[in-house]
């Protein structure tokens, strides 16, 4: 009797468990990715589940090859798309269209938990670009931060629905 040698499964993977998510810790948050390329064969699709505590915020960027959906799961999200800003709560959805610039902060005083989708889950070129230090997002977030890095104060933020004027990213 002759033996085969083994040949790696071909069948994709299709189940993610619990221990198998893969956890990244960001300055802003930790992040616990669900789906993407090398978890799962997703050619599409990115799923992450991002914690961010109170006061973190991760901070105007963009991303020039992805469009988003923000869901929240848990707690409250001061998201800005483009030039508008709303607070989201459990439930509540954001898309962010391919390239516009965006942030999303924690508004509330517990951890704040949201799945965030992007799609395609590949593409050359940069994932996010950080904008934060540009005009007129510079000024934004000297309204929104206290001085310590990845902090946003609760106080002096802009009323729900304010725009600003500038450029949005949208390119």
């Amino acid at each position: 009797m002759t033996s085969t040698p083994s040949t790696p499964n071909p069948l994709p993977t299709r189940f993610v468990t619990a221990r198998e998510v893969q956890v990244e810790v960001q300055p802003w948050c930790t992040c616990e990715w669900l789906c993407r390329p090398g978890l799962v064969d997703a050619e599409h699709l990115l799923l992450v589940r991002a914690h961010m505590p109170p006061g973190e915020a991760h901070l105007f960027h963009r991303h020039p090859s992805a469009e988003e959906v923000i869901y929240v799961l848990e707690g409250r999200a001061e998201q800005w798309v483009g030039r508008e800003r709303r607070v989201l709560g459990p439930g509540d959805v954001a898309h962010i269209p391919t390239d516009v610039v965006h942030a999303t902060l924690n508004a509330g005083d517990g951890v704040l938990r949201f799945l965030a989708i992007l799609s395609p889950a590949r593409f050359d070129g940069p994932p996010t670009i950080d904008v934060a230090g540009e005009e007129p997002w510079l000024s934004i977030v000297a309204k929104t931060r206290d001085g310590r890095a990845g902090r946003c104060q609760r106080r002096d933020q802009p009323p729900a629905g304010e725009t600003i004027s500038g450029r949005d990213g949208a390119g």
